[in-house]
């Protein structure tokens, strides 16, 4: 059996690759769902929160900057710790973007501030979708604030910093960085006006359940398990998830 498993086994790099290419083909599926929805009319709602909360520009021009910064670090710290644990993550966190992709169009909600510009000038989608997937453009030309002001229910800046927050849990006390991080981008949010009330009380709530689902469904990947990476007997190695 051994023998059989070293076999199957896969380079590092490769299993690393396959992964991250996994979750950034969802994220491009998500806006392919999503940038045809911006073009259509949306709902203005009314939201007690954020009348209370003041507009801060800058928070608003960096937040996707200000998201990778706690996202992506805390994600290679996980994949650094826990190998297998780092692939149930990218998969949840894919299957998260999917559900989002899903959810946004349903909801038919109008932006959180200023005129639906989308709606008054049209755009291509796969230009957008380019500028949107390039990190480059995203963030230098702010092509994610420009071509994405409906992608609200439900908050992905919130859903993918707490999710990271649930699978850390099982570091025990490291994991109150992740929430600290989570809270950040929670601030962050509410300051920028990139979501209404709603968005993130439903973020928290659905990427709860969807964690509860993999963990349930008892995703395993000892198929391509590397002992180099861990040193540890593919036949031992399980899912922990805390309660």
């Amino acid at each position: 059996m051994m023998q059989s498993v070293e076999k199957m086994s896969w380079p590092q790099w490769m299993i690393l690759l396959g992964a991250l290419s996994l979750r950034y083909a969802c994220h491009a599926l998500a806006l392919l769902l999503i940038l045809p929805h911006e073009m259509q009319p949306g709902s203005v709602l009314p939201d007690l929160l954020l009348r209370h909360v003041p507009y801060v520009e800058w928070a608003a021009r960096w937040n996707y900057l200000l998201w990778m910064v706690c996202y992506v670090p805390s994600a290679l710290w996980i994949g650094r710790k826990d190998p297998q644990l780092f692939l149930r993550l990218v998969v949840t966190d894919g299957a998260l973007a999917l559900v989002r992709g899903l959810m946004i169009p349903l909801t038919g909600i109008g932006p959180v501030m200023g005129a639906d510009i989308n709606l008054i000038h049209p755009f291509s989608v796969w230009p957008a979708l380019l500028a949107i997937l390039n990190p480059l453009t995203a963030i230098g030309h702010n092509s994610a604030g420009v071509y994405l002001t409906k992608d609200l229910f439900f908050s992905g800046h919130i859903a993918t910093t707490f999710l990271l927050y649930l699978f850390s849990r099982q570091f025990g006390k490291v994991s109150r960085i992740f929430l600290v991080l989570n809270l950040f981008t929670l601030a962050v949010v509410l300051l920028a006006h990139l979501h209404y009330a709603i968005d993130i009380i439903a973020a928290y709530s659905i990427t709860y359940a969807v964690y509860r689902a993999s963990a349930q469904c008892g995703m395993t990947f000892a198929w391509f398990w590397n002992p180099s990476w861990g040193g540890k007997d593919p036949q031992e190695a399980r899912w922990s998830s805390p309660e």
